[in-house]
């Protein structure tokens, strides 16, 4: 073997291990994180969460000892069978997240719920309520929603849209009884007002009513109500006849939120990176954490009041929503690992202002639909901010520009491929007297090219670089050409197609609709399945990425290039760009790269058409009529020059 042989050897395996030592490093940051969380609450004495977040754990390290014995331990004091621990270390390997609480504990210990103590046993019953949009099945334990189905969506798969389902969602009011016992109400059983067990909501607003009994007139009440033609549920609570349970110096309530989020499309990159928390401050703006993280875990403690909270997926969201205000909040995202089909762990804990009273009342609503511009809108308190398209200027262009725009083309065309089509056609005409001034100013630039060139063999020293700056200037300028003239108007397009960038990734508009080969436009179109991964590209290759980038090196070649450009590093950074968009846009939406891909050919032609208007002979014969004259030199010039006589610098002669 020869040296570079060996080389690509050592440097192989060196990749290898370096792989493996930071894939360890991971695995046990992630374990030590969850397993101090589930120390914790073994301390405190939550047997039931702790013996889950053990479980949790054991993902990263599936036969740590210590995880192991304080399982086995845990299920030791709570009466579970001695193979129970077996089930567990299964469990955590295979990651099948709705069986983690599937056996929710049943205390061995009852007094420790004090008053609630007769709701730690009940039925594992579902109560069903639906209308012509979404589908509700609330359990029993806990009174929570168990899982929500939008009927007017399906899976990348065709399978039935679910946002969440099974035990591994938690909903419920922690707090402590006056004699200080730790209360979690998702852990309870709740006890139907009804013994009907499936509603339909057709013309009017229909109401489950569920209640976790504390004594003979003492109970919470869950109420759920569902109106017509909606995805907002109306969520209030009732603290009935409370006053002698719940602590007296307790005035707020933590309502404790968690939930898997499982993959929906195709493109589980581009999804994952749509895909995180959002809030809305009380009375001020919508704030979340950072979309497109790659870190493990996101995390944010908001001190100030909120009016809701959103668990929010490229498309879809679920909306804890408050018609007064949350105290305070603390959320985290934490991305899943070992596991396909869930995208990101995420929980939230806000504060509930509580008032003790024979009635204590609170009036919420939960929010289970698409990200839907018009549909959140329509729900008030800048719902429809969950959509992100953008800061500042490039927001507005979306807001008030393109979707206007789109929505009055959805109206009367059934192709969205077409409406993207006719949407370019649009913005190009919009954009063309500043394309046309550029490609102008650029054409003229290159009229003058070879004068440039004669320039820089005339100076051809580095000392002589001022000297040849100006002469270069002064030849523009008799030209009648500025050298920002092709720049400028393109700056000036720029917020439209960085405005794009952000406008079809995340339009549901878009979601699987067919246009060519292309069976969804919201994310990537596959023409070949490679049987590798290529870093940055991916495993696929998307054929309208290969065309844009094609149109785009086409465009550039035509243009051709301008003085300053010719220089070897310059110019294959030209070149390398579309490339590196290749690379990036490939996991993108493919209605993106459609839209960049007619925008190039549309320019293309737009080039040609100008290329008609740009006259060498008369540019080359404004040259020599302003060389007779004597050029006059602007304001900014004059101060130059005299700052530079004053350090005894002579002027370059022109």
């Amino acid at each position: 073997m020869d040296r570079n042989t060996i080389t690509g050897i050592i440097l192989i395996i060196a990749i290898f291990i370096g792989f493996s030592i930071f894939n360890n490093s991971r695995l046990n940051k992630s374990y030590e994180k969850i397993a101090s969380t589930a120390d914790s609450l073994y301390a405190k004495g939550d047997m039931a969460n702790a013996r889950a977040e053990y479980i949790n754990a054991l993902r990263f390290k599936p036969n740590q000892p210590e995880a192991l014995a304080r399982i086995n331990e845990i299920n030791q004091l709570l009466g579970f069978s001695p193979d129970a621990v077996k089930k567990d270390t299964v469990i955590a390997e295979s990651l099948p997240v709705e069986t983690l609480n599937a056996e929710t504990p049943r205390l061995a210990d009852s007094k420790q719920y004090g008053p609630f103590a007769d709701a730690v046993k009940g039925e594992d019953n579902l109560i069903t309520i639906e209308n012509d949009r979404v589908e509700l099945k609330i359990s029993l334990k806990g009174g929570r929603v168990y899982s929500a189905r939008l009927k007017d969506y399906k899976t990348f798969e065709a399978l039935p849209l679910i946002l969440f389902s099974g035990d591994s969602t938690v909903f419920g009011f922690n707090f402590f009884t006056i004699d200080n016992k730790a209360v979690q109400t998702n852990n309870l059983y709740f006890t139907p007002a009804s013994a009907e067990r499936e509603i339909v909501v057709t013309s009017q607003p229909e109401s489950i009513i569920l209640r976790l009994k504390a004594g003979e007139e003492s109970f919470i009440e869950y109420k759920y109500t569902l109106a017509p033609n909606r995805y907002m549920v109306d969520f209030d609570v009732t603290f009935k006849s409370m006053d002698n349970i719940i602590a007296s110096n307790q005035n707020s309530l933590t309502l404790d939120w968690r939930m898997y989020i499982p993959q929906q499309e195709k493109g589980r990159q581009n999804e994952d990176n749509y895909t995180t928390i959002k809030y809305k401050y009380y009375q001020d703006d919508v704030d979340g954490l950072r979309l497109r993280s790659n870190k493990e875990e996101e995390k944010a403690d908001i001190t100030t009041k909120l009016s809701w909270v959103a668990f929010q997926g490229q498309f879809f969201s679920s909306v804890l929503i408050t018609n007064d205000f949350f105290l305070n909040g603390r959320v985290s995202s934490t991305r899943t690992t070992g596991t396909e089909k869930y995208l990101r762990y995420f929980t939230s804990e806000v504060g509930v202002p509580f008032t003790h009273g024979q009635a204590t009342s609170l009036s919420l609503k939960l929010y289970f639909g698409p990200n839907h511009i018009s549909t959140l809108r329509k729900e008030g308190l800048e719902l429809d901010k969950l959509v992100f398209l953008g800061k500042n200027i490039i927001g507005w262009i979306n807001r008030f520009m393109i979707i206007p725009v789109f929505n009055w083309l959805e109206k009367y065309i059934g192709s969205y491929g077409v409406i993207i089509l006719i949407l370019t056609i649009i913005i190009k005409i919009v954009l063309f007297p500043l394309t046309f001034k550029s490609y102008q100013s650029t054409a003229k630039m290159q009229v003058l090219k070879p004068m440039v060139d004669e320039l820089a063999k005339k100076f051809p020293k580095k000392e002589d670089a001022l000297k040849k700056q100006q002469a270069t200037m002064d030849l523009y300028k008799r030209a009648g050409v500025n050298p920002m003239g092709g720049c400028l108007p393109m700056l000036l397009q720029m917020p439209i197609l960085f405005a794009m960038f952000r406008f079809f990734p995340v339009s549901i508009e878009l979601r699987q609709e067919h246009f060519l080969w292309a069976t969804d436009l919201s994310t990537y179109d596959s023409i070949l399945t490679l049987p590798f991964k290529i870093p940055m590209y991916g495993d696929h290759v998307s054929l309208f990425t290969l065309l844009m980038t094609a149109s785009t090196l086409l465009t550039m070649k035509m243009t051709g290039s301008s003085p300053g450009q010719d220089q070897p590093g310059m110019k294959l950074m030209m070149y390398m760009m579309p490339v590196m968009f290749m690379l990036i846009l490939n996991n993108f939406s493919s209605g993106l790269t459609y839209y960049y891909f007619l925008a190039n050919i549309l320019t293309y032609f737009q080039n040609i058409i100008s290329k008609r208007f740009i006259n060498a002979s008369k540019v080359l014969a404004t040259l020599e009529e302003n060389k007779k004259k004597p050029l006059k030199k602007s304001k900014w010039q004059q101060r130059l020059e005299e700052a530079a006589k004053q350090r005894g610098i002579k002027p370059p002669k022109r």
